[in-house]
């Protein structure tokens, strides 16, 4: 509807508009839809917008343009918007289109998208920046998959780096810590020996060059842990990658394309370093190839999309990271624009906000990690105290609280915009009242449990009879596959997640002044309707979200 509204528009005007808004207000009396039109051709030809919305109006109602019968009235309000007003009978007909695929819609037909995001380093613990990148990347997935495009998943792993090299030296030194307690023993070690330094930076290169036994052993063994604890991990989040690259596997190639392109995109620095000078484009100089000769994190970056390209020639790749690494991502895709200019226009870095708890920023170098597991737990406690009264067997109290446990971290990181910092409130976000993940599961399996009713009523869901007026709630459904439409092409998440949670509100409104299974009442079977309309409009958001939508709560 609003494209159709649009193009009322333009054929009203007569000529080329300029860009203007047609959007739903934010009060109801409003209107289902407004349009900003007038105030735009103001500026332009210099008359009052009042007044030329009048005269759009007058084209619009008079002028036999309006042969749609879905807008029942349209009028002029304010300094010069223009609100419309859609029939009853328009609401009705889009609450029976709504099915299993409501949402779904063609903005990416046959686009090959890749999609790299959550990104952990081996020998390292999973932390709450993780799960931002996981949640991010995977609901960004999700929308882009719904709107067409075919999408491979893949994320990328350290496995060979000087932080590394400090994880082993830690490990070798005392093999009974952890592999996050030897990354920060490595760490320490580096910064406070000159012996332990020179000692880690050989080990670096041993275990690039892999030319030691003993090394190699210690890697294998922690490399394998490492890759079977994400994906314990991944398994519980919701996302299933198609690819997993490592550095190692584009360490030579990145290697050698800097080689290739010294004197024509890089230079000799310092100590045999090859470096990449950002000033010339406005950025700054980074190495990419350092003084013992072997790739930096730059040069590995460099190749992975030459690799990803290879494997699965995409249209467009998209990277999801901290934003602290923005203005490294400017410099390495700089140089991959002189290198490889198609690669670089079909590369796009997300970057998105940092995950804090109210005690402070968190450090793998110090040690000071929130891991997953951790976070998940305490959420976890919290829920099951929220469902302890709740006449639910062992099992489903289990499983529930895992769901609802994730979808609240969930939904904590994408109600914010993408790069938006984030301080998690624990009790927030697992409250059953508004603006939570719990929230929105819990609206969804308040209708369940209604459908359950009305079946055991025998009430089906029927539109033969309607009421005289609408709700809200009704005009509200409506806007969903516009909401999805809009987050796919702004690559955010965000508008989902406020969406769903204006939409549970307006449910519980309608529940709480409706009794909607009573076979006394001739228009129960279209409140039921509603109620399974609902229903399946918050499940295909919650998933496209990648929070589970369990059937009771």
């Amino acid at each position: 509807m609003k494209k159709e509204i649009e193009k009322l528009i333009q054929k009203a005007v007569g000529v080329e508009a300029p860009s203007f808004l047609v959007e739903v207000p934010a009060e109801a009396t409003h209107g289902d839809y407004s349009t900003n039109i007038a105030l735009v051709l103001s500026k332009k030809l210099g008359k009052n917008p009042r007044e030329i919305a009048n005269e759009i109006v007058v084209k619009i109602n008079h002028a036999h343009i309006l042969e749609n019968v879905s807008i029942e009235k349209v009028e002029v309000a304010g300094a010069g918007f223009i609100n419309f007003y859609l029939s009853k009978e328009y609401f009705v007909g889009q609450l029976k289109s709504i099915e299993k695929n409501v949402g779904k819609n063609s903005a990416f037909k046959n686009k090959k998208i890749i999609v790299e995001f959550t990104d952990p380093n081996i020998l390292k613990d999973f932390h709450i920046g993780h799960l931002m990148s996981n949640s991010i990347g995977e609901s960004i997935s999700r929308i882009i998959e719904f709107s067409g495009a075919k999408i491979k998943r893949v994320t990328y792993q350290s496995d060979v780096s000087l932080g590394i090299a400090k994880a082993v030296f830690g490990k070798m030194k005392n093999s009974d810590l952890s592999w996050q307690e030897s990354y920060v023993f490595g760490v320490n070690a580096y910064n406070e020996s000159e012996n332990d330094k020179a000692e880690i930076t050989a080990l670096n290169k041993k275990i690039f060059e892999r030319s030691d036994r003993t090394v190699n052993s210690i890697y294998d063994e922690g490399k394998k842990w490492s890759l079977a604890y994400f994906e314990a991990i991944y398994k519980k989040l919701g996302s299933d990658f198609d690819d997993y690259f490592m550095e190692s596997q584009v360490a030579d190639i990145g290697k050698k394309i800097v080689l290739e392109n010294v004197g024509k995109v890089f230079e000799k620095g310092e100590k045999g370093a090859i470096i990449f000078k950002g000033e010339k484009f406005g950025l700054h100089t980074r190495v990419f190839i350092n003084s013992e000769g072997l790739p930096t994190y730059e040069a590995k970056d460099l190749a992975l999309p030459i690799v990803k390209y290879k494997k699965y020639p995409y249209d467009s790749s998209i990277i999801i990271t901290a934003n602290e690494q923005t203005d490294y991502f400017k410099v390495m895709l700089c140089a991959l624009g002189q290198i490889n200019p198609a690669l670089f226009e079909k590369t796009k870095h997300i970057g998105h906000g940092m995950m804090r708890l109210p005690e402070g920023k968190m450090s793998s170098r110090t040690g000071k990690v929130i891991t997953f597991e951790f976070l998940l737990s305490e959420v976890e406690k919290l829920v099951a105290k929220k469902i302890a009264e709740r006449d639910l067997s062992e099992a489903e109290k289990k499983e529930i609280i895992e769901k609802v446990a994730i979808g609240a971290l969930k939904y904590s990181i994408l109600k914010q915009s993408t790069g938006s910092d984030i301080i998690y409130d624990f009790e927030k976000s697992v409250s059953f009242e508004g603006d939570s993940g719990p929230y929105l599961q819990y609206a969804y399996a308040r209708a369940q449990s209604i459908l359950r009713k009305a079946k055991t009523e025998k009430i089906k869901a029927s539109f033969k009879k309607v009421p005289e007026n609408i709700s809200q709630l009704e005009k509200m459904m409506n806007h969903f596959s516009e909401i999805v439409e809009k987050a796919g092409k702004e690559l955010e998440p965000h508008g989902i997640a406020i969406y769903l949670t204006e939409l549970a509100r307006e449910f519980n409104h309608f529940y709480a002044q409706n009794k909607i299974v009573d076979k006394t009442d001739e228009f129960s079977p279209y409140k039921v309707a509603i109620v399974e309309a609902f229903s399946q409009i918050m499940k295909n958001g919650l998933w496209l979200l990648g929070i589970e939508a369990p059937d009771k709560m």
